[in-house]
């Protein structure tokens, strides 16, 4: 067990949303569900039997989700970072991940539920953290002009292309 579990706060679509991740994420699974009884059908008003929480994995990350009403909503303060080997992967998980969200900037994007997530090519902390000044300069140059990043873009910026 990890010791720190993200725990996301859904209105009434957390199984929808685990679902939606896992189809994204080959390597996942779903752990326990809890689901609604009486006494916290009374407190929280929402009906007995349906989903509580459910406990789930992607790429070995464990993470909670709860339907908890419509209180509180993502915001980008809290996002998370999908590293990528290759511009391919960039591509997939950004088409997968922004279907129905928004694409914002940098790598940077909004789920359909409101969750922020960065597509972000391994390349970059390297390209971004070179000796050189003028070469890293570049590499922040070009990125900051993206939307979805380009590693070959990218890399042409640092080789001052």
């Amino acid at each position: 067990m990890q010791k720190i579990t993200p725990f996301l706060w859904f209105d009434h679509q957390a199984e929808e949303a685990v679902k939606f991740y896992m189809s994204i994420f080959k390597n996942s699974r779903i752990g326990k569900i809890a689901r609604y009884g009486e006494e916290a059908e009374k407190i929280a008003g929402r009906p007995k039997g349906s989903v509580m929480t459910v406990e789930f994995q992607l790429e070995g990350q464990e993470f909670v989700a709860l339907n908890g009403g419509p209180h509180f909503k993502f915001t980008e303060a809290i996002s998370f970072v999908v590293n990528c080997q290759t511009q391919e992967e960039v591509d997939y998980y950004w088409e997968k991940l922004s279907e129905g969200g928004k694409e914002v900037q940098c790598g940077w994007l909004k789920d359909k539920y409101g969750l922020s997530w960065q597509i972000v090519p391994t390349v970059l902390g390297e390209l971004l953290s070179d000796e050189d000044a003028a070469k890293s300069q570049r590499v922040m140059q070009a990125m900051l002009k993206m939307v979805k990043l380009d590693i070959k873009k990218l890399q042409d910026a640092y080789a001052g292309k």
